[in-house]
């Protein structure tokens, strides 16, 4: 039987930088992921020729250290410098 109480599920402090984007924490990072993608469809941040490419604006930007653009597989990277 699979274990429910996975570190994976474990809450997570936010930085106030990633609570802007993703609302009031502490949140599992399962749900963290899902609110980025939520705020990056709904703000239309993707690449229209790579969707692969995120092109951030100026919340997104301070979660991802100020990159303007990234691609989606540094999101965890970003995420796990603003949670504690």
């Amino acid at each position: 039987m699979a274990k429910t109480n996975t570190p994976f599920m474990k809450p997570l402090n936010l930085s106030p930088e990633l609570e802007e984007v993703v609302g009031k924490g502490p949140m599992p990072r399962s749900e963290i992921t899902s609110k980025i993608w939520v705020y990056i469809k709904e703000h239309k941040l993707q690449d229209a020729k790579d969707g692969r490419i995120i092109n951030a604006d100026d919340k997104l930007k301070k979660v991802s250290g100020g990159q303007s653009s990234f691609n989606m597989m540094k999101l965890g990277g970003f995420v796990s410098k603003n949670v504690s």
